[in-house]
């Protein structure tokens, strides 16, 4: 039972439609207007999505450097268990990946299904984010559950490029 009327329930949810929009459209200064009248750094929508997840999502730099700043959790996952680190790997976004990995976020953390951001960047053919995600640690050979490394979920999904630079970076490795 809830203890709002239907005006206020209205309100809230426009609210909350205009916050997380802020977030996904990159409105940085509408952010920095939300945290300061008290919003929490890390709320998330009704998938589990921060706003941090959001604005890293859809490549917005700033904002995501000023939720940072503030706060946020680069390693909160929503409810598909993945992180902002995996989104930034999957959309292709280089400075939001390092600028998480420079906050915190976990080169290797992996997602519910066990994939690590660097097998989501093989599967797009993301090759500069495999680059960055090798340099600062990610292991090239660790697999999911069922077996699955980068390099498989490379050639699985064509991405013939980021299957060579893997293939090339492992036998750098020895």
């Amino acid at each position: 039972m809830s203890h709002f009327t239907a005006e206020e329930q209205a309100a809230m949810e426009a609210l909350a439609s205009r916050v997380f929009e802020a977030a996904r459209t990159g409105d940085t200064a509408g952010l920095a207007a939300f945290l300061d009248a008290g919003l929490p750094v890390d709320l998330t929508n009704a998938k589990g999505d921060s706003l941090l997840m959001l604005a890293s999502y859809h490549g917005h730099w700033e904002a995501s450097a000023l939720l940072l700043a503030r706060g946020a959790d680069p390693e909160r996952r929503n409810d598909r268990g993945q992180t902002p680190l995996a989104g930034a790997a999957f959309k292709g976004e280089t400075a939001i990946a390092r600028l998480l990995m420079d906050h915190g976020a976990a080169v290797d953390g992996a997602g519910g299904d066990g994939r690590t951001p660097l097998m989501t960047a093989a599967m797009f053919n993301r090759v500069a984010i495999i680059d960055l995600l090798v340099e600062n640690g990610a292991q090239i050979d660790r697999s999911t559950p069922d077996g699955v490394t980068a390099e498989a979920a490379a050639v699985a999904m064509g991405a013939q490029e980021a299957r060579e630079r893997l293939a090339s970076l492992r036998r750098r490795q020895g």
